[in-house]
């Protein structure tokens, strides 16, 4: 039973082997799916019989079809070399038709190796300048000395350029293809960058005094010496710039002084003579300059009589208010919105105009249309007392007593001042006081 069970499954490979061969004879090869995996399944028999014959005859390994290196050390069994032999006596086509897969694999196989090196930084436009600036000089030095790339190479880099566009037949190819698809402008403007030559340059010194007509003449002259996108205008700019160098051959250039003639600022600086640089003197700007100061002082004083009004706008607005009294304050005035502090023996209370200037502007703390523009005075006497004096149309109330125009009266500590519905409390400095009246007694006594 076993021996009848082994030569019918022989059998039957034998079979399916025939269907296979028959099939790729006919050049219908059943598509088998391809793993992307790095790590693949192990192949069975069938499969690399398969394989064998789908490959080129070139690579066929023997007329047993198994790769080499499948089963190191070990020989075929011999049912597997039955069903070689088999495959292989059916007629193969004389070019099969690869798998998908397998054709995909050998187009990226024979595909020529993409080398990226430097490929970055050199640009098709920097590769077309260094070709023609090393045909024009012959001199990779003057070239790296001279000539602007879009990036800062050193010596060494645009030398293993140079040598890999001669030699490196892949960075050639590709960098050729690239500078093929440079726009004409793009290139006329490299061509416009490229360095003259030394025997250019001899050209260019035997010119004395030219003009355009005669660098096109030189161009006309000598086709084979200068480079073919010259310009007369290019020639002259260059010629300028040889003169301004001094590089030109009828141009002498004087040496320093030897020893210790060099000349210093210092010495220049003596022998200048003083009364020469002195200007004219003019009288007309000297009166425009003192008019001028004149007029910014008055500004500035103007300012500074000013700006205690501005403070106590400041102090209202913000909340922070310095301390009512310092050395220098005899009394405050003190309302509901700002304070005005006295620190002269005598101050004018109003309304200010343009042409009335006072001491304290009622008009800060609340309207004062009703004001008169000079209201009132308020006086220290030499014994330390304060007086206020109604100079005005309407009354000034004191602690709810009217003072009438013409008629003064005394201001105490915390005193209520009302002047047209405004109403401000009197703060008296008793210390400062305190100091005038003891003064004022030693002036009495003496």
């Amino acid at each position: 039973m076993a021996s009848g069970a082994t030569s019918r499954s022989e059998d039957e490979e034998s079979l399916a082997g025939q269907k296979r061969g028959s099939a790729q004879a006919s050049g219908a090869i059943p598509k088998r799916r391809s793993s992307s995996r790095f790590i693949k399944r192990k192949k069975f028999d069938d499969e690399l019989v398969e394989s064998s014959l789908a490959k080129s005859s070139s690579r066929a390994k023997g007329a047993g079809g198994v790769e080499p290196g499948r089963c190191s050390g070990s020989e075929p069994s011999s049912s597997e070399k039955k069903k070689v032999s088999k495959s292989v006596s059916a007629p193969i086509a004389p070019s099969p038709v690869p798998t998908p897969g397998l054709a995909k694999r050998m187009k990226k196989s024979k595909q020529p190796l993409q080398v990226t090196k430097d490929l970055g930084r050199w640009k098709p436009a920097d590769d077309l300048l260094l070709i023609n600036a090393v045909l024009q000089t012959n001199d990779l030095t003057s070239v790296h000395l001279g000539v602007k790339f879009s990036c800062r190479f050193n010596l060494r880099e645009i030398q293993e350029r140079w040598y890999a566009l001669l030699y490196d037949p892949i960075i050639s190819k590709l960098a050729c293809q690239a500078m093929r698809q440079l726009h004409p402008e793009a290139i006329a403007a490299i061509q416009s960058k490229v360095l003259f030559s030394k025997a250019e340059e001899q050209l260019l010194n035997k010119t004395s005094q030219p003009t355009l007509d005669t660098f096109q003449e030189l161009l006309h002259k000598h086709p084979d010496v200068f480079y073919p996108s010259r310009t007369a205008k290019a020639l002259q700019l260059h010629w300028q710039l040889m003169k301004q160098y001094y590089l030109l051959d009828d141009q002498t250039v004087q040496p320093l002084p030897k020893g210790d003639q060099v000349l210093n600022f210092s010495d220049a600086e003596d022998m200048l003579d003083d009364s020469k640089l002195k200007d004219v003197r003019d009288e007309v700007l000297e009166h425009e300059l003192t008019v001028a100061d004149r007029r910014q002082k008055r500004e500035i004083r103007q300012l500074e009589q000013e700006l205690h009004k501005w403070q106590v706008l400041v102090d209202s607005i913000t909340g922070m208010s310095s301390p009512d009294f310092d050395s220098q304050t005899l009394a405050v005035l003190r309302g509901r919105m700002v304070r005005y502090l006295m620190r002269s023996r005598e101050i004018t209370l109003g309304r200010a105009t343009k042409d009335n200037q006072i001491d304290v502007d009622l008009a800060l703390e609340g309207p004062a249309w009703k004001i008169s523009r000079k209201q009132g005075v308020i006086k220290l006497k030499n014994n330390g007392d304060f007086f206020i004096a109604n100079e005005g149309r309407r009354p000034i109330y004191i602690d709810g007593r009217p003072v009438l125009g013409g008629n003064k009266w005394k201001l105490n500590n915390n005193s209520v001042v009302e002047i047209a519905s405004l109403r401000f409390v009197f703060l008296i400095n008793q210390d400062l006081i305190a100091l005038i009246k003891a003064e004022a007694a030693k002036l009495a006594q003496q």
